[in-house]
């Protein structure tokens, strides 16, 4: 038996066999080696890059359009599939700067963005920037659109598209609040932004007191217009008297703004019967076209 100063003696040894006394304070864990993980090769993974329609074109319309603009500048890449280049007429291909490749479907949708239906057909080259006003006046008498921060590519298109089917003598639109006229766009107007002329302005104000020194009446489409589009033309002598027209068109969510409201010289509006608010600004102006250019006039 040991004596109770061996028991208390602090530098005697302690016997391994023996059960340490419980101090009340739990004994911080013994800090582990962490064990080595086995290296695997990393799997190796596919992404598609990121497309976007910076300076593209896709879909038969809109890509052949292009080819027979003369006007358009180069250089051109003109990407077809093995079907669309036997189909595609030869003549289009005969411009200077023009670059033509042949590549699998696939391989033309992995260039373009998501869900483009490019028909086996994509072309890449500069943008069209438009002209000046001025030169869009000298253009003669006529029916001019003007937009007024219509943002969406698909009414922009659609727009375009009407245009070019009732003859419209030019497009106005606002250089900071447009698309340019590539991919969505220029796949919705069928390839009528290639047709219809069109000038980018940095006010709108100022081109309509521009327009109206050159003898253009401006008529603002706005649900508050005292009279109705085709009652207004009517008054105004439209097709008789009155040979040169501004149909100004706003966005949907705000129409028009109120100070190009103020330089229209008048306000229509489209009759809505059915009572219901407002119409697509695409609707809008193909009814406004269809007013000005089709409809024959009350006797």
């Amino acid at each position: 038996m040991s004596s109770n100063r061996e028991r208390n003696d602090p530098k005697r040894p302690k016997d391994k066999n023996r059960p340490e006394k419980f101090s009340g304070r739990p004994r911080p864990p013994e800090p582990q080696r962490p064990r080595q993980a086995e290296k695997s090769p990393k799997p190796q993974t596919f992404q598609k890059s990121k497309a976007n329609d910076d300076g593209w074109l896709w879909g038969v319309h809109a890509v052949e359009a292009a080819l027979k603009n003369v006007n358009r500048p180069g250089p051109l890449k003109l990407y077809l599939s093995e079907e669309r280049a036997r189909t595609l007429a030869p003549a289009l291909l005969n411009r200077s700067g023009l670059k033509v490749s042949t590549l699998l479907m696939p391989d033309i949708a992995r260039m373009l963005p998501q869900g483009a239906v490019h028909q086996g057909i994509a072309l890449h080259g500069p943008v069209l920037e438009g002209e000046t006003l001025e030169s869009l006046l000298e253009s003669g008498d006529g029916v001019i659109l003007m937009l007024d921060q219509v943002t969406d590519p698909q009414n922009i298109g659609a727009i375009f598209r009407s245009a070019a089917a009732f003859g419209v003598q030019g497009l106005i639109m606002q250089d900071r609040h447009s698309p340019p006229l590539q991919g969505v766009l220029a796949k919705t107007a069928a390839g009528a932004a290639d047709r219809v002329p069109f000038a980018r302005v940095t006010n709108l104000s100022r081109s309509l007191e521009l327009l109206s020194e050159n003898g253009y009446v401006s008529i603002g489409l706005a649900g508050e217009g005292e009279f109705s589009l085709h009652e207004l033309l009517e008054r105004q002598g439209w097709g008789r008297t009155l040979k040169k027209l501004v149909l100004v068109l706003g966005s949907e969510g705000e129409g028009l703004r109120r100070l190009v409201a103020e330089h229209c010289d008048h306000l229509a509006r489209i009759p809505m019967p059915g009572g219901f608010e407002s119409l697509n600004v695409s609707h809008a102006a193909s009814i406004s076209l269809y007013e000005a250019l089709a409809r024959p006039p009350v006797d």
